[in-house]
């Protein structure tokens, strides 16, 4: 018990750590936006947009590497038949990272936006805005409730101490720290996080790598000794597969608010560009020794060691590799450093994605939808209230459930196909409305889902061409499970098709009201015509005069109320490039 209680020391170092810099953050900015007249809930979700390159670029890194990503490519580069070739995490994100900095940072940043569910509730309306923060709702939450599983089941390989515990106390000190200091305290923990992370890992590597148990990575790489090597390869049958997997994490990574909660609290667009640049690159950097803990993984003769007889693979342990390799391949003092490593990334993610639900609900949903008037210490109070619930919330299922990645893959998979095509319509196309939104909200769903899960044992409804029945052995039980395997790219194809939905359709509605096709009266969500128009005051007159044809009339804009274009940060927001015409009834908060 010497070696658990070292262990567990080892962890209660590091988290008093963890809160001390995250309270600390919390009060050196305790006044920040003060001086410049900004809200407080503003502050708490953006930082007071002052946010500089080197905190900047760590929180944003550290965002997208969690225990998820650290231990999903150790896994993946170990997995006979996967290998690094299927490892797409570093690559893919790293990517989601570039293109978003080219495409989507500067655009959101410079409008003035608070979430990323702002130009949807701007442009579609409250309610589209709403039914958009479900997938984005489930995809935080999930994704926490994810890592903070795969918390417990580390900290029950390395460290002798009960599950439950380890995970609710790490949620606990999670959800403090980011209910008191909002962004400012995420942002500050993430740096130290992230050298846990790099350095835990990497004083790893050497001693596993030396263990006499483990052969020449660079022989398994391409050789095979204890299993197929580690480098991997992707079939021509699988090729469409690997492409929709990539484009997933590569497109997908993008309309996250955790990501955009970063861009937004950059000081301006190109800074907010650079951060992506930046966090790309270190994507890549901090999966360096993931991809090589799988490979000595792979490399490693399992019977040398006190693990066992049977490798992981045969134990259907694979998801674990990084924490075995340290517990069985390096001296107990180093898995510790590890240890601690694992707990960061997890910790830095989950505050992330908690802040991040949080924003969203009180922003989008509280203040938009139901309290337009609501004061900024009431919304402040929102925010903690739903950052101490959607906690609990993940931390309930990490405890509950057993199938939380098969819901979080899910979600990540709805964010992909529902929220990103809308995200391009409402960014990079005019004239798409609430009408196209609903009608792509509903192809992507149903495509998607069509599909099936069998993370979830959810079986398709849609068989998509070069589908499979595949059969599955659980080397333990010996049960015996069949599965559906789609090699059709469905989840790209149903991106694809919500998009050209959004687009279509809402231009088919424009047609039919502006020409006359359809009377005003059905345009019922105020998306086409909008009733407080100084053009179409009196809709009945209009529709009734043989000597007035509404596609004659100039194309009219719906008009944003006080109250709604208050909300705004910036004026620009609320209009097209160049029109001033929107008038707020205040001075804009620059």
């Amino acid at each position: 018990m010497a070696i658990h209680a070292e262990g567990l020391v080892a962890i209660v170092i590091f988290y008093v750590l963890i809160l001390f810099v995250g309270i600390w953050a919390a009060w050196k900015n305790k006044n920040s936006g003060a001086a410049e007249g900004s809200d407080r809930s503003e502050t708490i979700m953006v930082g007071g947009r002052d946010i500089g390159l080197f905190v900047g670029g760590f929180t944003m890194t550290a965002t997208w590497v969690g225990g998820g990503y650290i231990n999903g490519t150790a896994e993946y580069v170990y997995l006979p038949g996967y290998g690094l070739a299927w490892a797409q995490a570093p690559f893919g994100y790293a990517l989601s990272l570039v293109v978003g900095g080219l495409f989507f940072a500067k655009p959101m940043r410079s409008k003035g936006y608070v979430t990323m569910l702002d130009p949807f509730q701007q442009i579609y309306g409250q309610r589209m805005g709403g039914l958009l923060f479900i997938p984005a709702l489930m995809g935080e939450i999930f994704w926490s409730a994810a890592i903070l599983s795969a918390l417990g089941a580390t900290l029950s390989v390395i460290v002798d101490i009960d599950i439950n515990m380890s995970v609710v106390i790490s949620a606990l000190i999670a959800i403090f720290y980011t209910l008191v200091g909002g962004l400012y305290s995420v942002a500050y923990t993430d740096v130290v996080q992230l050298f846990c992370i790099f350095l835990g890992l990497w004083i790893s590597v050497p001693f596993a790598l030396s263990n006499p148990a483990v052969s020449d990575i660079g022989v398994t790489a391409v050789k095979k000794v204890f299993q197929a090597p580690w480098l991997g390869q992707i079939n021509p049958s699988d090729s469409w597969m690997w492409i929709d997997n990539f484009c997933l994490l590569m497109l997908g990574g993008i309309p996250w608010q955790v990501y955009f909660q970063r861009v937004l609290s950059a000081s301006s667009a190109t800074y907010a560009q650079v951060l992506s640049f930046l966090a790309a690159f270190g994507c890549i950097v901090m999966a360096v020794p993931s991809v090589l803990i799988g490979a000595i993984g792979a490399s490693t003769d399992w019977n040398q060691t006190s693990y066992g007889s049977l490798p992981p693979v045969e134990k259907d342990e694979s998801d674990m590799i990084l924490p075995i390799v340290l517990q069985y391949l390096c001296p107990p003092y180093i898995s510790f450093f590890g240890l601690g490593a694992v707990s960061a990334a997890v910790m830095s993610s989950a505050d992330s994605s908690i802040l991040s639900a949080s924003s969203m609900f009180a922003r989008n949903i509280y203040q938009l939808a139901f309290r337009q008037s609501a004061s900024d210490r009431e919304i402040v109070w929102v925010m903690r209230i739903t950052i101490f619930v959607f906690g609990a919330l993940a931390t309930a299922m990490a405890l509950l459930t057993g199938t939380v990645y098969g819901l979080w893959y899910l979600s990540s998979d709805l964010v992909y196909v529902i929220i990103f095509p809308q995200l391009i319509s409402v960014l990079f196309v005019k004239g798409t409305n609430t009408y196209g939104s609903v009608a792509a909200y509903v192809f992507g769903l149903l495509l998607r889902i069509g599909g099936g899960e069998p993370y979830l044992k959810l079986p398709p409804f849609i068989y998509y061409p070069g589908w499979y029945q595949d059969k599955k052995v659980h080397h333990l039980t010996q049960e015996i499970e069949y599965v559906i395997v789609q090699k059709f790219p469905f989840k790209t194809v149903s991106m694809l098709a919500s998009f050209l939905s959004n687009v279509a359709f809402s231009y088919l509605a424009k047609y039919l009201f502006e020409s006359g096709t359809l009377s005003p009266k059905y345009d019922f969500l105020e998306a086409v015509l909008s009733k407080d128009s100084k053009e179409i005051m009196d809709r009945t007159t209009l529709v009734n005069n043989d000597n007035i044809v509404l596609s004659e009339m100039a194309p009219v804009r719906a008009h944003l109320g006080t109250s709604m274009a208050g909300t705004f940060t910036n004026e620009e927001a609320l209009s097209d490039e160049g029109d001033t015409s929107v008038t707020t009834g205040q001075e804009p908060q620059l």
